[in-house]
């Protein structure tokens, strides 16, 4: 399983935007990409997923058998695809004619076939009461100029986790709520305790958590014709924020060289006074850092002021070459129904998309508090991610050039951070970079 739907695929994106821009929407626009249904003794439905086999074996065989008994004369073939290569296989299975029915994604990507007319829009075959079935801001992250080409899956919502040692250090009770409050809060911890309170990477392909706060200090990235939105007076305090945040000496050195995984190493070894990361993170902590995990604690997540929270979405979608939309659709609807959602969320410590598994999920965690101290801290945890759901939304919508748009924002902002240029000559610098790769891309 991979609940690391927002962290960047590993093909390169000038690579797979040359792959996609030209052989593929050549391809489509040919009629040749049509493979025709199996034939013989039935049709076969080719579905992948991502990094599920082989612990959810299991889980998969029931849905699969449940769905083809609803469905004689069908056989699902599944075929789970590592993470780091599913943007390389599904590119080589379309070239090759022999792509599947329906894939799992993440939103960027499938952004980016969608924009390029490699995904099926499912609007047409949607049943009238599809939209109600699925939480209202994650329904819409599948969506592109009016078009659905997503079914949400599953989710994951990061909470703040807390070392309560170094808080109590510096003099707190709690960690911030707002990201305005972070200053006096990071230069308490590091006054007081020598030690940093958060780590947020501003490496141009790893996490995209810089964006989704940009997003939450009233940054609007992209306008409606995709041309830069940034360079405003919100965009200009947020980059001040960052690069003097670093300046200041108030953030590790290495966010401008090292990625996510170095924020939770400073965590592990009590380095840093919070990461923000998902229910799990304190279960692999009590392995890995148990007198951490003694001393750690899950908060709500960073806000700003609209409220708002991130969720990271999986989604289901249908290539164009599939001659089996109709089954595809049905499957990926089947498999993230409320009750095969409810199964997966408690196998698999995920949240689902669906209303009803995500009520059900909420009311069972609720009703059955652990005993095990540790096993309570996680189970808070979870209940606290769930909480966060209801005023969350994917902040950094899954647009087409969107590891572009990260990729020069991060990189500006890294020459601010290190006094290369003043933060208000970076932002235009990379307003500047976007315009003209968005000018050439969408005329």
């Amino acid at each position: 399983m991979s609940p690391r739907s927002s962290r960047p695929a590993r093909l390169p994106r000038r690579q797979a935007l040359r792959l996609l821009a030209a052989p593929f929407a050549l391809a489509l626009a040919a009629g040749a990409c049509a493979r025709p249904p199996a034939s013989g003794r039935g049709k076969v439905l080719n579905v992948w997923t991502l990094d599920l086999a082989p612990r959810f074996n299991a889980y998969m065989g029931r849905v699969i058998a449940a769905w083809e008994r609803a469905h004689p004369g069908v056989t699902v073939r599944w075929t789970d695809v590592p993470w780091g290569s599913v943007e390389r296989k599904l590119l080589a299975s379309v070239f090759a004619r022999t792509a599947p029915d329906l894939v799992n994604l993440n939103p960027n990507f499938a952004a980016n076939l969608a924009s390029k007319g490699g995904l099926r829009d499912l609007t047409p075959l949607l049943p009238a009461d599809a939209a109600e079935r699925y939480l209202a801001g994650i329904w819409t992250s599948g969506q592109q100029g009016g078009e659905q080409f997503g079914i949400p899956w599953y989710l994951t919502a990061r909470v703040t986790i807390a070392n309560r040692r170094l808080l109590q250090k510096a003099g707190l009770a709690a960690p911030p709520r707002r990201w305005e409050e972070v200053p006096a809060y990071a230069e308490a911890v590091r006054r007081r305790t020598g030690r940093y309170a958060l780590f947020v990477t501003v490496v141009p392909d790893d996490s995209g958590e810089l964006m989704e706060a940009l997003v939450q200090m009233g940054v609007r990235l992209l306008d409606d014709r995709q041309r830069a939105a940034f360079n405003s007076p919100a965009g200009r305090r947020a980059f001040a924020f960052w690069s003097d945040l670093y300046r200041r000496g108030l953030l590790p050195r290495e966010v401008v060289s090292q990625g996510y995984r170095r924020a939770i190493e400073l965590y592990q070894a009590g380095d840093l006074a919070q990461v923000a990361s998902g229910p799990d993170f304190l279960r692999n902590l009590q392995t890995n850092a148990p007198g951490i995990a003694a001393t750690s604690a899950p908060f709500p997540p960073l806000i700003g002021a609209s409220g708002e929270a991130n969720v990271a979405v999986m989604n289901l979608v249908v290539p164009r070459q599939s001659a089996m939309a109709p089954e595809a659709l049905s499957f990926a609807l089947f498999l993230s129904d409320a009750a095969n959602q409810l199964a997966f969320a408690e196998e698999a410590r995920v949240l689902p998309s669906s209303r009803g598994a995500l009520a059900s999920l909420e009311g069972r965690l609720r009703a059955a508090v652990p005993a095990d101290g540790q096993e309570r801290l996680v189970h808070s945890a979870r209940l606290l991610s769930i909480e966060t759901l209801a005023a969350a939304r994917v902040l950094v919508p899954a647009t087409p050039g969107v590891k572009r748009l990260q990729a020069i924002l991060y990189t500006q902002l890294q020459r601010a951070m290190l006094g290369q240029l003043d933060s208000d000559a970076a932002l235009a610098e990379a307003e500047r970079q976007w315009n003209s790769y968005a000018e050439a891309r969408w005329p």
